[in-house]
């Protein structure tokens, strides 16, 4: 897996991005883009089990929204079967596709898990495929950090694991809230800040880069155990008063 570049270096290089809708994945295609490349899709696989090892799955059916309101194409790839096998597989088959399009590689949003930075490396051997990761090995408060002032409006859509609870669902993740965990985790029970072991997921509902920001119209929260998830049911794009997509904050 590579970063990104210097400016010097950038050619005309044309990508997929692997993207569940997340903060991470979002964030990433968007640092390709500010380094000069040209992000042409938005790729995501849909596994069949809910509680996937490999991939992001709430709220699965939102980043179609994303894609049009970035002006990307959207992708979608299945999982057949369920296990590591056949989400293994997957990818191998979602990286054959970015080549056959004619596209030059792939932007992923890794940052600490080495489970997913394994199985993604291990899938573009297979396929030839050349992986992008910019926030790899970054530091994640700092991360969230570039986020947050990117103006990336990132919603906590889900939450798996003590000391955090429902009532986080649906808030922005800003610097306040950035605070909030970070007591949690060092006052509490240690837990990643960033949600990289799972502790919770985030959807990107707006962003400068956007012309559109998602908005819920109907939802529910499901709950099992520890685990609570705000299940969008319906959701639109609402124009922003025709704004225009900007790449960096403030042009």
């Amino acid at each position: 897996m590579a970063g990104l570049p210097s400016r010097g270096e950038v050619g005309r290089v044309r990508l997929a991005a692997l993207v569940s809708g997340g903060k991470d994945s979002v964030f990433s295609a968007y640092l390709c883009e500010t380094h000069g490349w040209s992000v042409e899709e938005l790729l995501t696989l849909f596994p069949s089990e809910s509680d996937s090892m490999l991939f992001h799955t709430p709220n699965l059916s939102c980043v179609p929204l994303l894609a049009k309101a970035w002006g990307k194409r959207f992708v979608r790839g299945e999982v057949h079967g369920t296990g590591e096998p056949a989400e293994l597989q997957a990818l191998v088959e979602a990286f054959s596709g970015v080549a056959e399009r004619g596209l030059d590689g792939v932007v992923v949003g890794a940052i600490q898990s080495t489970y997913q930075w394994s199985r993604v490396w291990q899938a573009a051997h297979q396929t030839g495929t050349q992986i992008f990761a910019p926030l790899w090995r970054a530091s994640q408060p700092e991360v969230l950090r570039e986020m947050i002032s990117a103006g990336i409006d990132a919603r906590i859509v889900s939450v798996a694991s003590e000391p955090l609870t429902e009532e986080l669902l649906d808030r922005r993740i800003d610097e306040a809230l950035l605070e909030h965990l970070t007591q949690l985790s060092s006052s509490v029970r240690e837990f990643n800040v960033s949600g990289e072991g799972g502790e919770y997921e985030s959807l990107v509902v707006d962003a400068p880069f956007l012309d559109s920001r998602i908005e819920f119209v109907r939802s529910h929260i499901y709950r099992s155990g520890t685990q609570a998830t705000l299940m969008v049911e319906e959701a639109e794009l609402v124009p922003q008063g025709g704004r225009p997509r900007n790449l960096l904050p403030g042009r």
